[in-house]
This record gives structure tokens, sequence and C-alpha cells, in this order.
């Protein structure tokens, strides 16, 4: 998927300019790169991955950027406690599926959020489990597992087929309530 069809996919999971934002296991920084566009040079985003040549990379990519949204690569397990401001939008893109208790990780994520926060995840609509899609995080779970992480019920903002698999992605946007359940 080329940048264009990426930013295509989350346009409208991005509801304003500017802001701070975490692409949550972020790898090499696709989806964060495509999310810099959508934010503009008034946004700014960390860009977190446990890979260190995945964070290296990101950095590289930085060096020849055009004036954008802020990138801040770090190496970090985000199953863990990070160390991040209050957030104004969290992006989990092809991550959630790897990570065993997602109610966990969802709840951790929208702690990050300020209240009213973007919430915006990129996932397989899978049922079953794939050797690459472990865990799988049809948008269907993502909306059950949802209300129990402190987000409001999540809406289908687009959808993609993958050229190479057959296999729809989504984007689904939710928000952060007031209060975490």
């Amino acid at each position: 998927m080329d940048r264009a069809e990426m930013i295509a996919l989350i346009r409208d999971g991005v509801p304003d300019p500017g802001g701070v934002w975490a692409d949550l296991g972020a790898g090499t920084g696709n989806f964060t790169w495509a999310l810099r566009e959508l934010l503009g040079s008034h946004g700014a985003i960390y860009a977190l991955d446990r890979d260190a040549r995945a964070i290296a990379r990101q950095h590289e990519l930085l060096a020849v950027a055009d004036p954008g949204a802020t990138i801040t690569p770090r190496q970090a397990d985000i199953t863990r406690l990070l160390d991040l401001p209050p957030l104004d939008g969290v992006l989990m893109a092809n991550v959630l599926h790897f990570i065993r208790d997602q109610a966990a990780m969802l709840a951790r994520a929208t702690g990050y959020l300020r209240p009213g926060g973007h919430f915006l995840l990129v996932e397989y609509d899978l049922q079953l489990p794939r050797t690459w899609v472990p865990f799988p995080v049809a948008f269907e779970r993502f909306q059950a597992l949802a209300g129990g992480c402190g987000l409001a019920a999540p809406t289908l903002v687009g959808t993609r087929r993958s050229p190479s698999s057959g296999i729809v992605m989504y984007a689904a946007h939710a928000t952060r309530l007031n209060e975490c359940r």
C-alpha cells in the first residue's frame, strides 16, 4: 500500500490537523508518515516501536524529510507503561493483532488520551488467526472491546482490500470517554 492509500484509509479518523499523537507499534513508520501529512505542520507524533532497526530507519527518513508534523521516534515496548504527555490521538496500525491481551492494551492506550481524544485503529478484518495475524481483531471484536476500554462506540472510517492477500483492512475511529471504566 502506498502512502496515498494509507492517507485515504485513515483520513476520516483524523478529524483535525495539529495536536499531539502517538503511533504505538509504528515499525518503520509507514502509517506514521501518513498521519504526519494529515496533521500538518502543527502536529507532533511520538512514533514508538520495540524494534531498534525500525526506529533507526525512522531517524534516517527524518534526516531528509520536508517540513511537517514533528516525529519523535523512540524505542519502547508499547505493552508497558510509557512516558507520554496527554495525547490528542493514538494510532495503532497493524499491531494489535500481535498482542494477546488486547483489552489491557486498549485500556492502556486509551489512558494516554485526554478525554475526547481520538483512537484510530487499522487492522485486518479477520475472525480466525493466520500465521502473520495470531490474534485477529475484526471490526466486530474492536466494537466489543472498545466500551470496556474507555472508548465510545467505534465507527468504520475506511476499508481497503489487500492486493496481495485479498483480505480487507479497515480503519476505525473512537473517542475517549470522559471517564475510563
